[in-house]
């Protein structure tokens, strides 16, 4: 059966990768076009791009997969099959959702955290578990009937590398099998909706008037892709890439401390301890090697 993929991150690219090993290898990728990446903005491809070229599939990069052009290739490719969609980044319209089957690979149970950082919003909730949902893809966000569902725990200490790694493993090969099996769909229940908003800067802010159990939540959430961070008193930003909860640490919100040798964020209430930092325009480092280059308050 002919299919057709639509995709752009890195979890999308490890989608892709297992359709592309399994009886329903794409025919042609859609993806998005290259964009500047990195210090020097240079053009870099979406990770799809790069995998999809790896796989010798054709790929295409329209600047909107709804025009007349991109809808000719996809129908050209995936007559009369599927087209698979996961992690693209922008809006799929009529008349293309009504042209072809479109499965939605989805990071979450929906309809819990629908939308763009499902992942990420899970972890920052404390949620116990999520997992991966096969749904048509309609005019709704991420609304659509779901034929498949699995569920995965979230660990501890999972961050978004751990568990991106094991969802986008399950999304392959639950796409797989909704290929093959075509189970029947079900409509999602709205009473249950919560939406997964896109990041901001906001989100990357660890601001210690909040609980450090909140926060700890929100380092595991943001590493390695896109990273918390800690306002410094000069007005540049300390990234926070592990932080570990302190029992038994009231604290009382008074920001970044040393102790012991240790990079303390006093919340309110709790205490993180910041075991590995990145100052700007330098690489990561140990929150105590830190602390040996900058005076900080000692804390009582």
């Amino acid at each position: 059966m002919n299919t057709v993929f639509i995709g752009t991150s890195e979890f999308a690219a490890a989608v892709l990768e297992r359709l592309a090993h399994s009886a329903h290898r794409p025919a042609l990728v859609i993806t998005r076009p290259d964009r500047p990446s990195g210090r020097g903005r240079r053009l870099t491809p979406p990770p799809v791009a790069d995998t999809a070229r790896g796989l010798s599939i054709p790929v295409a990069q329209p600047q909107d997969v709804n025009d007349p052009q991109a809808r000719a290739l996809i129908a050209a490719a995936a007559a009369p099959g599927p087209v698979v969609v996961c992690a693209f980044g922008a809006l799929i319209k009529e008349p293309l959702l009504s042209e072809h089957e479109l499965l939605n690979v989805h990071p979450s149970l929906l309809p819990r955290w629908r939308g763009a950082a499902p992942v990420e919003r899970a972890i920052m909730a404390g949620d116990a578990q999520t997992g991966v949902c096969i749904m048509r893809v309609t005019a709704g966000l991420d609304s659509g009937p779901v034929c498949l569902t699995v569920v995965e725990p979230i660990r501890p200490d999972d961050d978004y590398g751990s568990l991106a790694a094991r969802l986008q493993e399950l999304g392959g090969e639950l796409i797989v099998s909704a290929l093959e099996r075509a189970p029947p769909f079900l409509e999602q229940d709205e009473d249950g909706a919560t939406y997964a908003e896109k990041l901001t800067a906001a989100d990357r802010l660890l601001d210690p008037a909040r609980p450090a159990l909140e926060l700890e939540r929100v380092v595991r959430a943001l590493h390695p892709h896109i990273g918390a961070r800690v306002p410094l008193a000069d007005g540049s930003m300390l990234g926070v890439q592990r932080a570990a909860l302190l029992d038994g640490e009231s604290g009382e919100g008074r920001g970044l401390l040393a102790r012991d040798g240790r990079l303390l964020l006093d919340c309110d209430p709790g205490t993180l301890e910041l075991l590995v930092v990145q100052p700007p325009g330098r690489r990561p480092m140990d929150g105590a090697d830190y602390l040996r280059g900058h005076g900080l308050p000692a804390s009582r």
